[in-house]
């Protein structure tokens, strides 16, 4: 670990000139033009190393990429998928109010926290791998998707058949708080849409002949509100409402999307049977409950052995790794609920994701890109 450490160390720069190339690189998950062109650049990369790319074509998404890095080939046992994704939540023309800068031992630009740092520590990571003249034993497999921020409804199936030809998969999503945590812990993640539909009227001629459907989703609302445990981490937000056409008609219909999350798949389950189980408040009024959970959760079971591998790699190089359980879903989710050893959050330390500060530490990409290498080395 501490080759691959004094190896990164002097190309903190050069690895701060690849993060900068990414984050001018814009790519809105919903602009597949932009994110096939990053895409392209992050391919290009991977291909000067050796690597075997392959574009997953997509019609309405961009198109995923995939690299299989594999020295020793003919003796490969097994193999190791590291995951991670293209694009980000930024639109178009972010980079002109927030760009590429550094300050203060920190780099901030869109997307550089989430996650394109991560993509830069797995190139630098094969590089220190590939200097130090270690091969691993598995094949490795680099799946970069390209619609992580929209529920990874094109990649999901393209990373569940890599998973499950896997023995372990590592998440380059972001690190958790400024001490580098990874995460061993997420929770399932959903969008559950409840449609009312009522009848319409003249609010002052006939009201009495109407059924409001939006009193009829204030209802509905004020009921699933009472689903929310914090202490056990289920958690029913109503976060986006809409209904009605005019102030003097009666609504005759009206729909509220809400987000629902749950940190066990016991949990999950029957929060969403509550939802189908949903009735109608009002007389004449009628439900439909569309949606559900598209993130199963992480759970530390699938979690546990490879942070304490990690844990004790890193503390070879001086650094303690904790660990964390979080609120937010990503394609570990996925790969976890297969059962696949999974450690999510290997990616940059840093700050302020889908945010105007979004920034990262710079220090820590050697440290982070060493730890990936070191595990690459280590799975067995």
């Amino acid at each position: 670990m501490l080759a691959f450490l004094e190896w990164l160390r002097p190309r903190e720069a050069a690895m701060a000139r690849l993060v900068g190339k990414f984050v001018r690189a814009e790519s809105p998950s919903l602009d597949k033009d932009a994110v096939d062109r990053f895409g392209r650049i992050v391919a290009a990369e991977w291909k000067r190393r050796g690597a075997k790319v392959t574009l997953l074509r997509q019609r309405e998404r961009g198109d995923h990429v995939r690299a299989e890095w594999n020295p020793c080939a003919s003796r490969a046992k097994g193999q190791i998928l590291v995951l991670g994704h293209l694009d980000t939540v930024y639109e178009l023309g972010m980079l002109a109010r927030m760009p590429f800068r550094l300050s203060r031992g920190r780099a901030h630009g869109p997307g550089i926290f989430d996650m394109k740092a991560g993509l830069a520590i797995a190139l630098f990571a094969v590089d220190a791998l590939a200097a130090a003249g270690h091969s691993p034993e598995k094949r490795v497999v680099f799946l970069w998707t390209s619609d992580e921020e929209i529920g990874s409804g094109s990649s999901r199936a393209a990373i569940e058949r890599e998973a499950r030809r896997s023995d372990a998969v590592l998440v380059l999503e972001p690190a958790s708080g400024l001490d580098g945590r990874v995460k061993t812990g997420r929770k399932g993640v959903g969008e559950i849409e409840i449609v009312a539909t009522g009848r319409a009227a003249h609010a002052g001629l006939n009201p009495e002949d109407g059924v409001n459907a939006i009193e009829e989703i204030a209802l509905q609302i004020a009921r699933i509100s009472r689903w929310n445990r914090p202490g056990r981490g289920i958690t029913v937000n109503a976060g986006t409402i809409e209904g009605g056409t005019r102030v003097n008609v009666i609504p005759e219909r009206a729909s509220v999307i809400v987000d629902v999350r749950a940190p066990r798949a016991g949990d999950m389950l029957a929060l969403e049977r509550k939802f189908r189980a949903l009735r109608p408040v009002l007389r004449g009024a009628k439900l439909e409950i569309r949606g559900g959970f598209n993130r199963p959760p992480m759970e530390r079971k699938h979690c546990a052995a490879l942070y304490a591998r990690a844990r004790v790699l890193a503390k070879e190089m001086g650094v303690t790794l904790g660990e964390t359980f979080v609120g937010g879903g990503s394609d570990g989710n996925f790969t976890a609920a297969l059962g696949v050893p999974t450690l999510d959050g290997m990616g940059a330390v840093g700050e302020g994701a889908h945010s105007p500060g979004e920034n990262i530490v710079m220090r820590s990409l050697p440290e982070r890109a060493a730890l990936l290498a070191g595990l690459l080395a280590d799975i067995p």
